[in-house]
């Protein structure tokens, strides 16, 4: 499977909007952001677990890493509530459950093969730093590396701002909303905008809150390379 498989255009999906599709898993379900491949492959997506339901313990030969956007995920190293950010490094082990239920978004298959580093965080109960570049931006670093640089951005309601990067960047909204070419992007929606293309959004009226991670797109692989 191939969705969004160019990165060197602009990819949108709107997660609230797509039909749940079930996986190999009973009690668990998708909703596909971008993908390239079939079980095994480099993705996005947003994935529900129905209460006590559980998915079968698996090696992260990519990595993977995760927010917890409802409800309580777990695993045999912990629970981790709404608004965790988890990073498990490629050939770490896991077997995630939900004893109440849990949405999450998680990537896979698009780490630093050589990266090892285990990243868990509250970001719930992390301070917020004022940018000191933008105005009306406030961010929340999570992760940074020679591969990328993943952080949480709020962005002051009623302004225009630019967005995109050199190397590439990928937004995904957790709260509230903005526009983008005459296009609404809500709760859930992601964007990926390809190396250094920027735009212009006007966000609305309420504070936006968005995962944000940059510098990533040009180790990017190619359908043709995930495959082999």
């Amino acid at each position: 499977m191939i969705l969004h498989g160019d990165f060197s255009k602009k990819a949108v999906t709107h997660g609230a909007k797509i039909d749940w599709v079930p996986s190999p898993m009973k009690g668990v379900s998708r909703r596909m952001l971008e993908r390239i491949g079939d079980e095994v492959a480099r993705a996005s997506t947003i994935v529900r677990y129905e209460s006590n339901s559980a998915f079968s313990s698996h090696v992260h030969g990519g990595g993977e890493e995760f927010i917890v956007l409802d409800g309580v995920f777990q695993d045999e190293h912990g629970d981790y509530p709404t608004g965790t950010y988890i990073r498990n490094p490629p050939t770490s082990t896991h077997t995630p459950s939900s004893d109440g239920g849990c949405v999450i978004m998680v990537k896979l298959g698009q780490f630093d093969p050589d990266d090892r580093t285990h990243v868990t965080i509250d970001m719930n109960k992390m301070e917020a730093l004022q940018d000191p570049a933008r105005e009306g931006i406030k961010i929340i670093p999570l992760f940074k590396d020679s591969w990328e640089t993943v952080r949480l951005e709020e962005w002051d309601a009623s302004q225009t701002l630019s967005v995109g990067a050199e190397n590439g960047a990928e937004y995904f909204v957790l709260e509230g909303s903005f526009i983008l070419e005459g296009e609404v992007f809500a709760k859930h929606s992601w964007l990926r905008l390809p190396v250094g293309q920027m735009e212009e959004v006007q966000v609305q009226d309420t504070e936006v809150k968005v995962w944000l991670k940059t510098g990533h797109l040009p180790f990017a692989k190619s359908p043709d390379e995930v495959s082999k």
